[in-house]
């Protein structure tokens, strides 16, 4: 009933999958950063790569949106979709230079969670995205969507946790605040995989 309802356009659907899969890759690039702290300027260039190969889909991606006369579901919810995994990566991206320019030395434990739990909310991300191809598993995809959500929620607990430990640790100021944005910056990449579960949400609910 469901596909019957879904124009099928596989263009799009394949460029949410190569978004998910440089997202996915850029998560586990930072989370291998965090875990063997060295040659960093040599591998954020390379994490710099995929996501300048994930904006190169996402622009083709927009593109084809604003010409094509029939797409899978509704243009905005694609748009919306496009752009919160797009942000996942640049968010990931972003966290990634800031060890870099800011010269960081050594690795606080709190941000090695953070980047474990994005890892699990983007290879989330790329699981449920996938099964929109076809959507004959509604319930599947929202209980995918209450995982993602689990995640977000996760981290969050986990930035808490992280900063009181930071603001409590005796570090110079400066080195507090440049963990602090670190730290923001990795928990808002998990709190967009929580904003591409809200739209798939919303578009399995309006054609079931």
């Amino acid at each position: 009933m469901l596909e019957k309802l879904m124009p099928r356009s596989d263009e799009f659907f394949d460029d949410f999958d190569a978004q998910c899969a440089a997202t996915v890759e850029g998560t586990r690039l930072l989370q291998a950063l965090l875990n063997d702290y060295r040659d960093v300027p040599v591998r954020v260039q390379a994490l710099t790569d995929v996501e300048l190969r994930g904006d190169f889909v996402t622009h083709t991606a927009l593109n084809r949106l604003h010409q094509q006369f029939i797409t899978p579901f509704d243009r905005l919810q694609i748009h919306s979709l496009l752009s919160r995994i797009d942000d996942v990566l640049d968010f990931t991206h972003a966290a990634a230079t800031r060890l870099d320019s800011y010269d960081i030395q050594s690795i606080l434990p709190d941000a090695a969670e953070l980047a474990r739990l994005l890892v699990l909310g983007a290879e989330k991300v790329q699981e449920v995205v996938a099964s929109l191809r076809l959507l004959k598993k509604p319930n599947q995809i929202l209980a995918g969507c209450k995982d993602i959500k689990r995640l977000a929620w996760q981290a969050d607990e986990a930035l808490r946790s992280g900063m009181g430990r930071l603001f409590k640790s005796g570090m110079d100021h400066l080195t507090v605040i440049k963990w602090k944005e670190i730290y923001d910056l990795l928990d808002t990449a998990t709190g967009k995989c929580n904003e591409v579960a809200n739209v798939i949400q919303g578009v399995v609910l309006e054609h079931s």
